[in-house]
């Protein structure tokens, strides 16, 4: 993006063109422009982005996930540093929706990680051959993954149809550590979770020596076969499933270099335990984790969206129960979002007869709160939308609310 003509483009916006005090609003801050310019001395991987020649493949693929997001079908989740980015799904970027294509042929990056070029296909219909670890560090930092549908997820998770030829998939373990380190000993109830392919003794014969096992040897709590299952999305659940006792602790190689391991987490063997029983046996998207009282916690079934939202525009936002709440009883009656330079293709658009910017017009916000499957969500008409000069903002002017789920 030429930074230049876009701020040309916002200056002659008949939105912003009011007043100088107004347009100042734009000014790019001296700590954005020193990022910008360091920027301007690396490689740039979107130089390789380029128009998406099939782009119809994929259109329809993008028009489901989105409905799916504003039905409440899908959610967005924060992505962790080493989570892994998987071939076929769907991730948020800048306010972008992204689907990664196609990984290549693997290589090791500079930092020893394993890379590769890709193809990521964007909303707009354009694509890119951007390196998969560029991909993950735009996820982590500014954005979301995409949560797979959940009849598909319990599809991929679960298979209850034994036959002559089934066969082991891996093993998942739980290990405790015997490291020395009293930051790592004193710690009550930590267990690392993994899997493998292999036997679990052959694993960790190394575990000394390895940052992942804290550089200390760890003994075998329990082991469980896994038969019928994809190894990868079982790993993946019951690491989200813990994330939020996940365990942060560095250690340092024999080289001594730092390292933070990853799938250690803070909880009750029996916790531990019951939920790969509960993964195997399928009913663990009835659960979630409650970290303070040690146990878990069965979902309430919470009734889905019915409104019909056929020909409306929706703007799909996430806000805090307490605005909500003010918004339902009628106290408050404006959504205020910032306008700035990376949600200036979510709240504007340029008109490509005049190429000036506009407010991108909307029938209804569909407000939710937070980013659980069971969060609170309403969906409340919009009768105005303005721009707020002084604030640097836009304004919804809502009106009747349509939906509370």
């Amino acid at each position: 993006m030429d930074i230049n003509k876009e701020l040309d483009a916002i200056f002659n916006d008949p939105l912003l063109s009011v007043t100088y005090d107004e347009a100042k609003l734009f000014d790019i801050p001296a700590d954005m422009k020193r990022v910008m310019e360091r920027k301007r001395l690396q490689p740039d991987h979107y130089a390789q982005k380029k128009e998406c020649g099939d782009f119809e493949m994929f259109k329809p693929l993008f028009d489901r996930v989105q409905k799916e997001l504003k039905e409440g079908k899908r959610s967005l989740m924060r992505i962790g540093k080493t989570s892994s980015m998987q071939k076929g799904s769907f991730y948020v970027v800048s306010g972008q929706l992204v689907y990664l294509a196609e990984i290549g042929e693997s290589k090791r990056a500079a930092n020893g990680m394993k890379d590769a070029r890709t193809r990521t296909i964007y909303d707009n219909g354009t694509e890119s051959d951007i390196l998969l670890q560029t991909l993950r560090k735009n996820v982590v930092e500014d954005g979301y993954g995409v949560t797979e549908l959940q009849e598909n997820v319990d599809k991929k998770f679960f298979n209850d149809t034994l036959s002559d030829d089934d066969k082991t998939t891996g093993f998942v373990y739980v290990l405790r550590s015997l490291s020395p380190n009293p930051e790592i000993a004193n710690v009550e109830n930590l267990y690392k979770i993994g899997f493998t392919t292999n036997s679990v003794e052959e694993r960790i014969a190394n575990a000394e020596h390895e940052p992942t096992y804290l550089m200390a040897p760890v003994q075998i709590v329990t082991t469980a076969q896994i038969v019928n299952m994809n190894s990868y999305m079982f790993e993946s659940l019951i690491h989200q499933f813990f994330n939020a006792v996940q365990f942060q602790v560095k250690v340092y190689d024999e080289k001594g270099e730092e390292h933070t391991p990853s799938e250690w987490y803070v909880a009750p063997i029996e916790i531990i335990e019951k939920v790969i029983e509960k993964i195997v046996d399928g009913s663990i998207t009835q659960f979630s984790y409650n970290a303070e009282l040690q146990k878990l916690e069965k979902h309430v079934v919470k009734r889905q969206s019915t409104f019909d939202v056929s020909g409306l525009k929706v703007l799909s936002l996430v806000i805090k129960e307490k605005y909500l709440k003010q918004i339902l009883d009628g106290t408050k009656t404006i959504e205020y979002r910032e306008l700035k330079q990376t949600t200036l293709n979510k709240y504007t658009y340029i008109d490509e007869a005049d190429g000036k910017r506009y407010l991108r017009r909307y029938d209804a916000l569909r407000l939710n709160v937070g980013y659980s499957k069971d969060r609170n969500s309403a969906l409340v008409e919009v009768i105005d939308t303005t721009y707020n000069s002084d604030e640097g903002c836009v304004e919804y002017h809502l009106g009747r609310i349509l939906e509370y789920v």
